[in-house]
């Protein structure tokens, strides 16, 4: 088994300390890739803030080590901030990045002492100028990236354009303080002209809102978006980067606004290696010619593998038996549901001496795999994990 010379060097070691100890699945994570990730990010970026979308992994471990390289904070719900703040990560240094939240919650991240909160909606507007008055509120619109992200975002989030500039005016009606905007390309993106395009769109709205209201908007949210390295062909991060950055200096020039970015998969999907064991090998083509090779794993769509539904995310996988004769297969996971496929339209190329209780190895499976795991379905457990 070779892996990516970007992890540590004693991590086959580790893994196979842990296959001996532990069963499987379960997922290793390499911080010391999240700090590599977390510094290249950084210095990309070097005018921006990075909020670090704890919904990709909520590892205690994870938050701590990006607490102490001075990240920043996007979280999803209460239990995300109790948790952050466990790290002693100040609420100013913390964002409610998301659009669908209960009253209780805004007044909660409020008496927390969090003021910036995204919104894309009358109701939820209202919401936050009710129970967190005087906050930093901004405008997430609405943007279709879903021809060439591999896990799009479109639709359930955001707002169009011209409902976006009726928000920003009414926070400032409602005592809240406009301050940006925000949008999100989709998940796994690879195609930089997508974000030229938001950027460009977000400077539009800018223009207007300063225009017909008077209001000078502070911030731009760029959202997440930034890839991990999967099958699927992507640039390298420093392309992104600088392209992404020369997109901003095109739209604002000198009046360049505060640069917020919300990275998940891009900071923590290539630290992990999860490890699996073959369950059961099936043979269903012995009334026909074609070879029809089933894997079943005791890793799948609900203990951790979710985002393989309709084969968006196609995680590299390893065996270790390298370089020996391979043939298609599918492959599937442990429980009793009809949706438990991972891959079947594209065939992965297996040994073919691949035999029961060897174990496959999953890259890039740092992000949504441990917090996209299921509690109990079929009594399987979720998904642990170990760092390294």
């Amino acid at each position: 088994m070779e892996l990516p010379n970007y992890f540590k060097s004693n991590v086959h070691q580790d893994i196979e300390r842990l296959i001996k100890e532990k069963p499987t699945p379960f997922l290793v994570l390499d911080l010391s890739v999240i700090t590599a990730r977390y510094k290249e990010m950084a210095e990309g970026f070097p005018l921006a803030d990075i909020f670090y979308a704890v919904k990709a992994n909520p590892a205690n471990e994870i938050i701590q080590l990006l607490a102490e390289l001075g990240s920043n904070f996007d979280i999803a719900s209460a239990p995300e901030l109790d948790k952050v703040l466990e790290h002693n990560v100040s609420p100013d240094r913390i964002a409610f990045g998301n659009t669908i939240k209960k009253k209780a919650d805004i007044a909660y991240f409020y008496q927390k002492g969090v003021h910036l909160f995204v919104t894309d909606c009358e109701a939820d507007l209202e919401h936050i100028a009710e129970y967190a008055p005087g906050s930093k509120v901004y405008v997430r619109l609405l943007f279709d990236g879903s021809s060439s992200a591999d896990w799009p975002l479109s639709r359930k989030f955001g707002c169009h354009a011209q409902t976006g500039v009726y928000l920003l005016a009414k926070a400032q009606e409602l005592g809240l303080v406009p301050y940006g905007v925000s949008f999100h390309v989709g998940s796994q993106q690879r195609d930089i002209e997508t974000w030229r395009q938001a950027i460009v769109a977000t400077k539009a709205l800018f223009d207007q809102v300063a225009r017909e209201y008077g209001i000078e908007l502070q911030m731009v949210n760029l959202g997440g978006g930034l890839p991990a390295r999967y099958i699927q062909q992507t640039d390298d991060f420093n392309y992104y980067a600088k392209a992404i950055e020369s997109f901003i200096k095109q739209s604002f020039a000198d009046n360049r606004p505060r640069i917020m970015l919300e990275p998940g998969r891009s900071l923590v999907g290539d630290a992990g290696i999860l490890v699996s064991e073959v369950v059961m090998i099936a043979d269903k083509s012995i009334a026909s010619q074609t070879s029809n090779r089933w894997v079943y794993t005791d890793i799948g769509t609900f203990n951790g593998l979710i985002e393989t539904l309709g084969e968006a995310i196609k995680y590299p996988l390893l065996t270790q038996k390298q370089g020996e004769d391979v043939a298609a297969a599918t492959l599937a996971g442990p429980t009793c549901d009809s949706m438990d496929v991972m891959y079947e339209e594209h065939q992965y190329q297996l040994p073919t001496s691949l035999s029961i209780g060897d174990h496959l190895f999953w890259l890039s499976t740092g992000a949504y795999t441990t917090s996209y795991s299921s509690i109990e379905f079929n009594g399987f457990p979720p998904l642990t994990y170990y760092t390294i």
